[in-house]
């Protein structure tokens, strides 16, 4: 048996019988008692002092695509969104120099706003040239649109003037990349522990992979039995399929999924794309976008599936006891989904859960059916502050119906569930911290964008926190072993460098994890 005694800490548990203490007792991994000075006396073990450090619940990450992620750190052309078409090309040039004739250009983070600048014959030119003739396939920051060479189309059997390919259209170019580059089990796994390494370094101990494909199941059931699996996971495997090319989908992949489950590995959720998203107009809205020469005046997005067909995916995902996230951006794919879930709870189903990914644009007399239908509010990437896809919204959207992204307070006060994301790498970091000082301030935490966007919506520091830690964890269904330091759960937990209740709220995003701490194992030293 194995017992340490974390001591010396400002601890925050999140437990409301003992919302604070400065022990914590862990047992072969499990914490056993968290209380005050008197716990020393009466436990033997490790002694490990924290130098009066902050200690809270590791966080939780309710929407991520963490292989993805991983692969693209290790294997991949990187944008951080603010690159203009010159600089996007610069950088193409620059990686394909260093690839053989026929190598892939792989890669994303471009920005959403450049979409009318890409989708035309010179910029699919250029693209050709800085490339030297290469495929390419570069996703955008919202993962759901690429920009493509004419070597890819042509691979992909695209006839197009145009490189940029929205929604489903990229669908055959991803498929021929995958044909070109199969990966084995291995590969996967290491860019699967590549993705857990970076969530280890911002305190990220449980997280939830919004599509989940069987390559990523056979890499998660590889890490846990060979007992490298340093994560709480749970997967959302793709019903349908808009952006990854992924194959098998739906039934054939749920059939699957308990040859995958592990000790760390939960394979309980269904992920469903009902719409796109707001900047390149698929997102499915109650009121027209703006108009344009392509959409004309009366274009509100439309949603993947039929309200009989959404309802009865749900239905059969919850006689096979799981749960479904589902993507819906606009106002219109919420309310389709929540009148399917009413559906759903009528019909007797009360266990399974339902995720709106992404929370953004909920219609005001909606916003009660979450709380009353046990639907929460998968809060991700965070938009809840000005920044550069505000503004690409804004371009598509009316401003005044624009400003009203993220309702989190409404969402709060009705009794709704939320739960905090990143979808990196749709963003280039998981680190929660700026969505936690933006939810709080509702301005852009790294000063960039002035103003505030509908700071009527902002949360106290408190609930943001609970976002991401016992909120997550509970909206993934991990709640039984991780979110708290109470007894009974895995010791998983962050040391700050600093105490964020004790700090102006413009100071939380530059907070960082000095020691992430995973079933009692430091998974992470900050150098």
């Amino acid at each position: 048996m194995s017992v340490q005694i974390h001591r010396n800490a400002r601890i925050r548990t999140l437990d409301p019988a003992r919302p604070e203490a400065s022990v914590l007792v862990v047992t072969d991994g499990v914490i056993t008692a968290a209380g005050g000075e008197d716990l020393l006396a009466a436990h033997d073990g490790e002694v490990v002092d924290h130098g009066g450090a902050f200690l809270m619940p590791a966080l939780a990450d309710v929407h991520n695509h963490h292989l993805t992620a991983g692969r693209a750190d290790l294997f991949e052309l990187q944008f951080d969104g603010t690159e203009d078409l010159p600089g996007l090309l610069s950088a193409i040039r620059k990686w394909s120099a260093e690839l053989p004739p026929d190598g892939w250009v792989v890669g994303g983070g471009w920005g959403s706003t450049l979409i009318p600048e890409l989708s035309t014959s010179d910029a699919l030119a250029a693209l050709d040239e800085a490339c030297g003739g290469r495929p390419v396939l570069l996703r955008d920051d919202s993962c759901h649109n690429r920009w493509v060479s004419s070597a890819a189309l042509e691979r992909a059997g695209i006839s197009a003037d145009s490189g940029l390919l929205i929604e489903s259209a990229l669908i055959p170019v991803e498929r021929a990349y995958a044909a070109s580059a199969p990966s084995d089990v291995e590969q996967d796994a290491r860019a699967s522990l590549r993705g857990i390494e970076i969530l280890h370094s911002f305190g990220i101990t449980a997280f939830q992979d919004a599509a989940a494909s069987l390559p990523m199941l056979r890499a998660l059931k590889h890490l846990d039995d060979t007992g490298r699996l340093d994560a709480w996971v749970v997967t959302s495997l793709q019903v349908n399929d808009q952006i990854f090319g992924t194959h098998p989908l739906g039934q054939d992949l749920i059939d699957l999924r308990e040859d995958y489950r592990g000790g760390h590995h939960r394979p309980d959720f269904v992920k469903i794309f009902l719409d796109g998203v707001p900047t390149s107009k698929t997102a499915a809205f109650l009121r027209p976008y703006l108009p344009d020469d392509v959409h004309g005046p009366s274009w509100r997005g439309e949603t993947t599936m039929t309200a009989d067909e959404l309802t009865g995916w749900l239905l059969r995902v919850a006689a096979q006891g799981m749960s479904a996230k589902i993507h819906c951006t606009g106002d219109a794919s919420v309310r389709m989904t929540l009148d399917a879930v009413a559906a759903v709870r009528a019909a007797g189903h009360e266990d399974a859960k339902f995720h709106i990914a992404h929370g953004q644009y909920v219609a005001e007399e909606d916003v009660p059916r979450l709380a009353e239908l046990g639907v929460t509010a998968d809060l991700s990437p965070a938009l809840w502050f000005p920044g550069v896809i505000f503004d690409a919204i804004c371009a598509c959207v009316p401003r005044e119906r624009a400003e009203k992204l993220h309702p989190n307070r409404n969402l709060v006060d009705a009794g709704v569930l939320i739960a905090g994301g990143s979808d990196w790498p749709v963003v280039p970091s998981p680190n929660p911290w700026p969505g936690i000082q933006g939810l709080v301030t509702r301005a852009d935490p790294t000063g960039t964008h002035p103003g505030e966007l509908w700071p009527e919506q902002a949360l106290t520091l408190e609930e943001a926190l609970h976002a991401y830690t016992l909120g997550a964890a509970r909206a993934m269904g991990v709640d039984d072993v991780t979110g708290s330091l109470v007894a009974g759960k895995s010791a998983d937990f962050v040391v700050l460098d600093r105490d964020p209740f004790a700090v102006p709220a413009d100071q939380l995003a530059g907070t960082r994890a000095e020691e992430t701490w995973f079933a009692g194992r430091r998974v992470y030293q900050r150098r």
